[in-house]
């Protein structure tokens, strides 16, 4: 539990995430389980002592040295993910955990190319996933979107070929994906490199976000708004060194979907205080916090909202506007919207009545 006077209220409020990695959010435990059972060999011991058990690697997810030491160990997690039970289990676990910290609407990204390139079928992956959004929207309440994310390591011609695919399917037509991203290592792979396939998603009027601005500059959010016509920005901590920009993205309300534990244990900062949260708020920058990879990063969302809370002493009413950012700028309908608006509604009328009577 975190240390704020206001841990209760941080833990009712009605939440949105936009940036969580399903394959982020498989745990070491559920790591170990199926490498097991799909007999599939993790690196050994001798040569890697993380692999010794789930615990040793919960330790070693504690020193990340980068953002490329991060994806190393991604990586790794994902050849055990081989059926579709795998990706049910991997995605309805991270509905579980989310529903406990208040989560009433996630938009989640996933890695299809990481798969095929494994020889698992991209329609293998999106009917696990797709089964556990129903499981979780059936048990907690929970409503989600798919967001097919390109790995920007890999060439665009490689991501063509991937949204190429999903679209042959109908899948960004009959509302099985919500949109397109785009994610793993940022710096020396600039959103222009993708500016194609972004173009054609955007003609066929398919939702667009991207990483920008978590280790690489400013300029990166810049390209992804002018040259991806991206609607949201993934991470964007480095919009605060430009100071247009953040007035432009303000003015246009463009989301940026922060994630603050992530950035620390990625050592883009040292401490969650060092992010520009305070200049997001002053600057009426619309943002949402999220937890990114959490089984890697020590911190699901409600982790990243007490993080939040310690670091700069929120009012209840800024904390009002980061949960009405983060529904307005969600991807769902206007329907689930004005739910969701009103749970929030609910929620601080309860606990600003509370505070009127201490």
């Amino acid at each position: 539990m975190c240390k704020s006077n206001l841990h209760e209220f941080l833990a009712a409020l009605p939440k949105c995430e936009h940036h969580l990695h399903l394959e982020g959010s498989l745990s070491p435990e559920l790591l170990f389980k199926l490498a097991s059972s799909n007999e599939v060999a993790l690196p050994s011991p001798i040569f890697d002592p993380s692999f010794a058990s789930p615990q040793a690697l919960h330790e070693r997810y504690q020193h990340f040295t980068s953002l490329n030491d991060f994806l190393h160990y991604y990586f790794i997690g994902m050849s055990v993910l081989l059926t579709a039970a795998d990706f049910e289990s991997l995605a309805y676990e991270y509905f579980a955990r989310a529903h406990t910290d208040g989560v009433h609407h996630a938009e989640v990204f996933f890695d299809p190319q990481a798969h095929t390139s494994r020889g698992v079928a991209y329609a293998t992956v999106v009917e696990g996933f797709r089964i556990a959004q129903r499981r979780a929207e059936t048990d907690f309440g929970i409503t989600s979107k798919l967001i097919l994310c390109f790995l920007r390591h890999l060439s665009e011609t490689a991501a063509d070929v991937t949204f190429q695919e999903a679209d042959a399917l109908g899948h960004f037509s009959d509302g099985t994906l919500a949109g397109i991203g785009l994610d793993s290592s940022e710096v020396g792979f600039p959103p222009e490199i993708f500016r194609e396939v972004y173009i054609s998603a955007h003609e066929k009027g398919i939702r667009r976000t991207a990483h920008a601005g978590e280790e690489g500059s400013s300029s990166y959010i810049s390209k992804a708004l002018d040259i991806c016509k991206v609607e949201r920005i993934d991470h964007g901590i480095r919009l605060a060194e430009d100071k247009a920009l953040m007035k432009r993205v303000a003015q246009e309300k463009v989301l940026l979907t922060v994630c603050p534990l992530s950035n620390v244990r990625l050592r883009c900062v040292t401490a969650v205080k060092e992010l520009p949260i305070r200049e997001f708020l002053d600057n009426g920058v619309q943002f949402s916090l999220n937890s990114d990879d959490p089984a890697y990063f020590g911190g699901y969302i409600l982790d990243n909202y007490c993080a939040v809370q310690e670091a700069f002493e929120l009012s209840l009413q800024e904390w009002r506007g980061i949960a009405e950012a983060s529904i307005k700028g969600s991807w769902c309908d206007e329907d689930r919207k004005m739910a969701l608006m009103e749970k929030v509604g609910l929620c601080m009328a309860k606990y600003e009545a509370a505070a009127e009577g201490l």
